[in-house]
């Protein structure tokens, strides 16, 4: 069953072979052997736990009333143990209340809990990044009264955001913040689509609130950033008078059913008090801050949703059998096989393979470069790394949840009719997966954050450094036997890359901006494609001399025979295989996108409204 979720020997393949850990004084008990512990111990809870409440929550979904919400009963043990475990924050200072691991082993953790049901999980994500708002921005009386509870989990979070006419254009938010004489201020206003807005899984639910100041600026300049608590929290940190935050309504979705996305009225029924959250008109770089992390973990949603739909499939297709094998022609006798047998489900499998394990080696490295950024005394290097960070997070968000979204469907694919019905968790994964690649930020304006500020961040800089730490991967590896090969294709998609970043560069900050933006998304796709052929490259290069070293060769034949007699030789060899799949096989399709941004045909921009068609 703990097959069904991630694959844990490349998971340890990437914590310990290819990204490996931070060197610093502050992660030094974070050892090997702790490291396996951790992932064991996280593993196990979501095998035990969090997975049986997968399709029990989905079924069972939220219900609303008299303004209260009730999750599905399965998650509340689940919840309270998630919560025994200190699972909240295990990568958040141990000064309020964290236990200081390192993201990438977080990373690994939270693999197979989202991978296990990715809706409650929702719970935990929206209330980690709230308490991160208040531990970055939040005063002395906040955090004491605030912080330790929420990274505790006894009470939760949210972030209060959109609103019916104010969605991806948040500078049009109507919420208003009337101070008063005691500092605190009166909150009205209605919030929509807040994922976790209203539940019974905590006795409080502390929600930061984007509003605006009467005579502030116009725009987002005039929005600032207040903890609106459900329940008026009391001077000795106990929740007091209920703060009128009313659940109006749930959504009914398409998918993570047993998350409750909830409609909230602020002060309509009485008054709504909330506190000022760092400085009045300053509330958009604050909810930055979160959006990144945010974005970040539904990428990593994204990833582990495709890994659980993988392992699905992959399992299935070695155990249903259907059809002759190929090559047994018309032979009456033949036996049926396993359909991993066929050519097509294998090449559905390795696609899915290639893309699952690309996602695992990019969203770890990107908690590595957050580990960095953290620890790290060198100025340059941190400096260099958050640049890296910036780039790299519309990738973790944007093209992996479009990617996951694809391997899903190919887990549906796999399983033929079975996979579309209910009884087979493959079409709810599917279902669930749709809402990555709108929340916190649609896809189309990860591809916008892209070109419009990552490629031009100091002066382009920021995305240099990306070019270049690719091309040292190129570099390192090209003299180790069996790659070679690899690394000049992957050589060729980098300068591919940097030509192409210069060109729509260019374009954005020119007459051409429209057509620039009519190319965001597709270079958000080109971007993706090179990034995840030079983690396959990078995985290649470790997995080629070791593969050599318990075969004595890389002859692809010799090696075939072997892998049935060593597991290890198994895992090397099919981590090879997959490199040439992806850089040789789905790489090649990346060049014809690339070749129609560089052409930059204007239909995008020059079509007219009434010729999309007749009303």
């Amino acid at each position: 069953m703990a097959q069904l979720i991630a694959d844990r020997r490349d998971v340890d393949f990437v914590l310990h072979e290819q990204i490996g850990q931070v060197d610093h004084d502050s992660f030094a008990e974070f050892n090997k052997k702790t490291i396996d512990m951790i992932v064991s111990e996280a593993r196990n809870l979501a095998i035990k736990e969090i997975l049986p409440t997968f399709k029990q929550g989905d079924e069972q979904g939220c219900t609303l009333e008299n303004g209260k919400v009730t999750v599905p009963e399965s998650f509340k043990r689940a919840w309270r143990l998630l919560c025994e475990g200190e699972w909240l924050a295990m990568c958040d200072d141990p000064a309020a209340g964290g236990q200081g691991m390192p993201r990438t082993v977080g990373t690994a953790a939270l693999e197979y809990m989202v991978g296990a049901n990715s809706a409650f999980m929702l719970y935990y994500g929206m209330t980690h990044g709230a308490a991160k708002l208040v531990e970055a921005f939040g005063d002395d009386t906040q955090k004491r009264l605030y912080l330790k509870k929420m990274f505790s989990g006894e009470w939760g979070g949210t972030m209060l955001l959109t609103e019916p006419e104010a969605g991806s254009d948040v500078g049009a938010l109507t919420t208003t913040a009337q101070k008063n004489p005691d500092g605190t201020y009166s909150i009205k206003g209605a919030k929509i689509f807040i994922s976790a807005g209203e539940h019974d899984l905590c006795e409080n639910i502390i929600h930061p609130v984007l509003a605006r100041i009467p005579g502030a600026p116009a725009g987002t300049r005039g929005i600032s950033l207040f903890l609106v608590p459900k329940f008026i929290v009391n001077e000795h940190g106990s929740p007091g008078d209920f703060n009128n935050v009313v659940c109006t309504g749930l959504e009914k979705k398409m998918g993570i059913h047993g998350n409750a996305t909830a409609s909230l009225s602020l002060g309509d029924k009485g008054p709504c008090i909330g506190t000022l959250l760092g400085e009045e008109n300053r509330g958009m770089p604050a909810m930055f801050q979160m959006m990144n992390e945010a974005r970040a973990f539904v990428g990593l949603q994204g990833f582990a949703v495709a890994s659980a739909s993988y392992m699905y499939a992959l399992d299935y297709a070695r155990t249903r059998i259907q059809g002759r094998h190929l090559t047994a022609g018309k032979d009456p006798e033949a036996r049926s096989v396993p359909i991993i047998g066929h050519p097509d489900v294998k090449r559905q499998l390795l696609n899915m393979k290639a893309y699952t394990e690309g996602m695992r080696s990019l969203i770890y490295y990107y908690a590595w470069c957050n580990d960095v950024v953290c620890t790290t005394d060198d100025d340059h290097l941190k400096a260099d790394t958050a640049a890296m960070v910036e780039v790299l997070t519309p990738v973790v968000k944007g093209y992996i949840t479009d990617r996951a979204l694809e391997v899903c469907s190919h887990g549906v694919q796999v399983y033929g009719g079975y996979g579309y019905i209910s009884e087979y968790p493959v079409e709810q994964l599917m279902r669930d997966a749709r809402i990555f690649m709108i929340y916190e930020g649609t896809n189309g304006i990860q591809a916008m954050d892209l070109l419009g500020r990552k490629l031009s961040m100091n002066q382009g800089k920021a995305f240099q450094y990306f070019i270049d730490r690719m091309k040292k991967t190129v570099k390192e590896f090209s003299g180790i036997d069996g790659v070679e090969n690899l690394c000049a294709k992957v050589s060729h998609a980098v300068f591919r890359l940097e030509e192409l970043a210069q060109i729509l560069g260019t374009r954005s900050g020119s007459d051409q901006v429209l057509n620039a933006y009519a190319f965001a998304h597709p270079f958000l796709e080109v971007t993706g494609d090179v990034t995840f052929a030079w983690m396959h490259l990078w995985r290649a290069g470790i997995a080629a001399p070791k593969l050599a070293e318990k075969t004595s060769t890389l002859d692809r034949k010799t090696v075939g025979e072997k892998v049935f007699k060593n597991k290890d030789i198994a895992f090397y060899a099919g981590m090879m295989e997959t490199a040439r799949f992806f850089i040789s096989t789905l790489l090649p399709a990346t060049y014809g996108k690339m070749d129609a941004i560089l052409e930059g045909d204007t239909c995008v921009e020059n079509i007219q409204d009434v010729s999309f068609g007749s009303k």
